[in-house]
């Protein structure tokens, strides 16, 4: 029987993770020193974390928020609530065509018993990202988010994050802006703790940058632990 895998929902959690990536690969330990304190910022593990991450989907963390808040306020962070919504409304909140398009199956198939979003944190990286890539509108910068900030999945690095392939080319100074697949195969030296090392690059990314987060969930939105 597989081990159970394993889950980062506290800040000890991520202490002990940080403490591993470090033995892993002791390149990181300056990194680690310059970066401080790893950001947590659990989102809800359901509809409404998932709902979230797409609404913020290229668009500011201000923007963002404020659509978030009259879908909140309509009802529609919950899955049943976002389905009694007509389009009028949602569009009111201001969710694009194309951001509603991907929001109604996924409400749809959590209310049928389809879709089972918390589950997902039991379930391997491979498997659940394809489990989301069902779905128009949840691409593999989504999925990774949702993974790593609403179920808690210790391995995953989203290399389509521009803060994290500045942040990497940074640390390491190369040119990785543009290069997503070269930062895939980098950070596959930090597996089984790659969730840990995104942490660390997007702390890294904010001490270099002043005012600037650079985390795709704003510490606002995130669920106490």
């Amino acid at each position: 029987m597989p081990a159970p895998l394993p889950i980062i929902d506290t800040d000890a959690d991520v202490a002990r993770g940080l403490a591993e990536l470090l033995i892993l690969d002791p390149r990181l330990v300056p990194i680690a020193d310059a970066a401080g304190p790893l950001p947590l910022r659990r989102l809800a593990p359901g509809f409404a974390g998932l709902a979230r991450i797409v609404v913020g989907q290229q668009l500011s963390t201000a923007s963002a928020a404020a659509i978030w808040r009259r879908l909140e306020a309509a009802g529609g962070d919950r899955a049943e609530g976002y389905a009694a919504l007509d389009e009028p409304t949602l569009r009111a909140c201001g969710l694009s065509t194309a951001k509603i398009a991907t929001l109604g199956p996924i409400a749809a198939a959590e209310q049928a018993g389809d879709l089972d979003l918390a589950g997902l944190a039991t379930v391997p990286d491979a498997e659940a990202r394809a489990t989301l890539a069902r779905f128009r509108g949840i691409g593999p910068w989504t999925a990774d988010v949702f993974l790593l900030f609403c179920v808690g999945h210790a391995d995953v690095f989203p290399v389509g994050d521009l803060a994290l392939r500045i942040a990497v080319g940074d640390a390491l100074d190369a040119p990785l802006r543009d290069d997503p697949r070269a930062v895939a195969a980098i950070a596959a030296r930090w597996s089984p703790w790659r969730s840990i090392a995104a942490r660390l690059f997007w702390a890294f990314y904010r001490a270099r940058r002043p005012g600037r987060d650079g985390l795709p969930i704003d510490a606002a939105a995130a669920t106490p632990r």
